[in-house]
């Protein structure tokens, strides 16, 4: 079950526990009553559902993560997400620390609001924004996504802003906050296995295993080792799925 918490933040939509450092006395909002989540998130632990909500905020954040923890308290094995985590400040990300909250993100965030970000939060409040290391520290795992249609479909960059934390034109020198960036190891378990796990489908995709759908791309260059500063010419050379070649490139 999709439910949004809040809106988002470059239109000064997602709810802050502060006002936005660049519009003073502006909070951003939920989108939902907060009398009505707790009645929708009890009535979804109540049943065999996942709960999945959008939140951009630290406050929309700790709403969620907080109603989270009370209602699944007792229960094993939900695996209910928090879409984007994208602003988590004071001790919130130890909400995460609870094996039925998976955080959910979508890397190439990080460099497409880059550009603006600290506008809106100031300073102090980036170093909890776009922390896909510390999140992923705290929970053990993180489900990557691409956010389309907001952001390219394209799995590559992704990988490329979870481990550079680059625009396409290699801003910024050094990358952007790479106390958050994640190894390519972690970043390629994003996009594969945890997305698995995290939608109950570890036993049929995620890993190429005996047993598995054997969905995969074979590219023209080993991106666990090799400079990725070209990420947008690796092409895909031939394209599996379920075992099935459904696209060949001419290798």
């Amino acid at each position: 079950v999709k439910v949004y918490a809040d809106g988002a933040l470059g239109s000064r939509g997602a709810a802050l526990k502060e006002s936005y450092n660049d519009k003073h006395n502006h909070f951003g909002a939920l989108v939902i009553g907060v009398e009505d989540y707790k009645t929708l998130a009890q009535r979804i632990a109540n049943s065999d559902y996942q709960m999945n909500t959008h939140a951009i905020g630290d406050s929309a954040n700790r709403f969620v993560l907080q109603t989270y923890n009370k209602v699944l308290q007792g229960k094993e094995n939900r695996r209910w997400r928090v879409e984007h985590a994208q602003v988590i400040t004071d001790n919130d990300f130890e909400y995460f620390k609870n094996d039925n909250i998976i955080p959910s993100i979508q890397p190439t965030h990080a460099t497409s609001d880059m550009y603006w970000a600290e506008d809106r939060l100031g300073e102090a409040r980036m170093a909890g924004a776009y922390a896909y290391k510390e999140l992923l520290e705290q929970n053990g795992m993180i489900a990557g996504g691409s956010d389309f249609p907001v952001e390219g479909i394209n799995p590559l960059l992704g990988f490329y802003a979870a481990v550079e934390r680059k625009d396409l034109e290699g801003y910024p020198e050094g990358g952007f906050q790479m106390s958050n960036a994640i190894s390519r190891q972690r970043a390629l378990k994003s996009i594969t296995i945890w997305p698995a796990i995290a939608n109950f489908e570890e036993d049929a995709k995620g890993t190429l295993e005996v047993g598995k759908g054997a969905d995969l791309v074979i590219l023209d260059t080993d991106i666990m080792t090799e400079n990725l500063d070209n990420i947008q010419s690796i092409r895909v050379l031939r394209t599996f799925i379920n075992g099935e070649e459904v696209y060949n490139g001419g290798l």
